[in-house]
């Protein structure tokens, strides 16, 4: 077994965007503690998601730069790779992406969100293009909310680039009158903790997706096999780290390599 430990910070929504880096940094240090070679954050955690009814202050790049300073010195320290939720300001455009820190600190790039849900366009603007990072053994690659549960291209890009686990910070909380899950992929559930099997089990990857903890949320974090089987999930509406360990050898990319081009 080629092991290598993920952590999936399912956190509260923070309060203020001052909160958000506070909580980035615990989990961070209480990841490393946790030997886990790199961590995932959900969508734009820092400064937080954008939502209808959330108090989320508007677009600051000083803020942002500070914060990623600060996360990246928190990075650094613990020894360990960081995929932060995140937003940036690109020729005055909000984008919602994630910045990717390696374990010195430095940073690796940023993968923007390229297919924003309707619901989004008011706020957020399209970014473009795709690649996959590495830390250590692992390569990886990034698929944003939206882009997961309804593009599964963005997943089998990154896979057929190399990529053995593929990364999906997402926000979802309950709506009013909203199903309250008990059980990961209840059939009586919406589609996507099912659309996760599915991204895992089409093209032979891991596939870690993590959510912010909010009471009756209809996800919860989770990390799914190549086969498409679940390795573990967090309890719904708990905080805290859900810690994974994968084998990188089963991560195979077999049925997205297969794949023939239309």
């Amino acid at each position: 077994m080629d092991a290598f430990r993920i952590a999936l910070a399912n956190l509260r929504f923070p309060a203020t965007p001052e909160e958000s880096v506070m909580l980035a940094q615990q989990a961070i240090a209480q990841a490393s503690i946790e030997r886990a070679g790199l961590i995932c954050f959900p969508e734009c955690f820092i400064p937080g998601y954008r939502a209808k009814g959330k108090p989320v202050p508007p677009p600051d790049p000083v803020f942002l730069e500070a914060a990623w300073s600060v996360i990246a010195t928190a990075a650094a320290k613990a020894s360990i790779a960081v995929v932060l939720g995140t937003e940036r300001v690109v020729n005055g455009a909000l984008l919602l992406t994630a910045l990717i820190i390696n374990r010195d600190g430095t940073i690796a790039g940023f993968q923007d969100k390229v297919q924003l849900d309707p619901s989004e366009e008011a706020t957020y603007s399209f970014g473009s293009g795709r690649r996959v990072f590495q830390t250590g053994p692992l390569t990886f690659g990034i698929a944003i909310c939206h882009e997961g549960w309804r593009y599964p291209e963005t997943v089998r890009w990154a896979v057929r680039h190399g990529a053995q686990i593929v990364f999906h910070p997402h926000f979802h909380e309950a709506e009013p009158g909203s199903y309250v899950p008990s059980a990961f992929a209840d059939p009586a559930n919406s589609f996507h903790e099912k659309a996760m099997l599915c991204r895992a089990a089409e093209n032979t990857c891991y596939f870690a997706s993590v959510n912010c903890a909010s009471a009756g949320s209809p996800t919860t974090s989770a990390v799914v096999r190549p086969d498409g089987t679940l390795l573990a999930h967090q309890p719904y509406g708990k905080e805290g780290l859900l810690i994974a360990d994968i084998d990188i050898s089963a991560a195979t990319g077999l049925l997205a390599a297969r794949c023939k081009s239309a």
